[in-house]
């Protein structure tokens, strides 16, 4: 459940009141999503989406501002946020920020067709592509996806959790994030870092809006690609990666976005980083001996480096 703050009439009156949108009518929270608390908000203009950030800083909801406008500029698919009488994106209440964004029309697929994949694909390549010029003054209040965060990450989660098997996790993960080769040149820019269906908005067969850049940071650019081949080739069903569907999905990114050889000889590297942070996120699950993440690298250490470059690339 989504809403972790129960919000009133009588506060969402007060919001609207910084803002030039009509008589506030009614609210309904949103369910869907994991973190931040949402709501529809109706006023006598409009329908909207109110964003309530449970866990952001006002600077790291600034860095999402930023992208945003600049993809609503750039006539990119995504959500539309909605000024104050003040001229600003972000507001505060009770010490946390909150955004107003225009409601998108749409709805999100179940079962997505080979059609539907195409343009995902698609549009996570031009936001590559798109953001590659992008800079804002709070990228540094994101955490931004690479090996140190990862590692950081880990020890905190392993010293809160407290047990030899979170430490012994802990120090696995450590190990193996010194096998990773990424070199300071290989390209960075904006990933949304949370490709999935259930955000995205299609109008009939039509993709209409990316959502929910709450992820969305400055990090390895071949980052967002890897979660697509991750979704469809190598979903939390089986136990291997699924090669024919996963050179599938980057033969299509490569129509949108042709990456360079540094990007390509370095995108196994980038995958386990992905599989390494998924451990953090999931710390706690199963023990150091046999947990998911630690099943997925050691397919990945089997398959080799030169052989998941010839399988993708040759």
């Amino acid at each position: 459940m989504a809403v972790k703050a129960a919000l009133t009439d009588d506060e969402f009156v007060r919001f609207l009141s910084l803002y030039d949108l009509g008589a506030y009518a009614q609210s309904e929270a949103i369910q869907q999503g994991t973190v931040q608390t949402n709501y529809f908000i109706q006023t006598t203009q409009g329908k909207f989406v109110f964003r309530y950030y449970e866990n952001r800083s006002r600077e790291g909801v600034l860095f999402e501002s930023d992208l945003l406008a600049y993809l609503t500029e750039h006539h990119y698919p995504s959500p539309t946020q909605v000024k104050n009488t003040q001229g600003a994106y972000v507001s505060m209440y009770l010490h946390k920020p909150y955004v107003i964004f225009e409601f998108a029309e749409g709805q999100p697929i179940e079962h997505p067709s080979a059609y539907h994949w195409q343009q995902l694909v698609q549009k996570a390549a031009e936001l590559q592509r798109l953001t590659q010029d992008f800079r804002s003054r709070y990228t540094s209040h994101r955490w931004n996806y690479d090996a140190d965060l990862c590692r950081t990450l880990a020890h905190a989660e392993a010293t809160r959790i407290n047990t030899k098997s979170a430490r012994d996790k802990f120090a696995w993960l450590e190990h193996e994030l010194t096998t990773l080769d990424l070199p300071p040149s290989l390209p960075k820019g904006i990933c949304h870092c949370d490709f999935h269906f259930s955000n995205v908005l299609f109008q009939g067969d039509e993709l209409a809006a990316l959502l929910d850049f709450d992820d969305a940071n400055y990090t390895f650019l071949q980052f967002d690609l890897v979660g697509l081949i991750e979704y469809w080739a190598w979903p939390h069903t089986i136990d291997i990666l699924d090669v024919a569907k996963a050179r599938s999905v980057v033969q299509e990114y490569m129509k949108h976005r042709r990456f360079p050889l540094i990007e390509q000889q370095h995108l196994y590297d980038v995958y386990k980083l992905s599989i390494l942070f998924d451990c953090v996120w999931y710390f706690g699950r199963g023990s150091a001996d046999d947990f998911k993440e630690k099943r997925k690298i050691e397919a990945l250490n089997s398959l080799g480096r030169q052989r998941f470059f010839d399988e993708f690339f040759r």
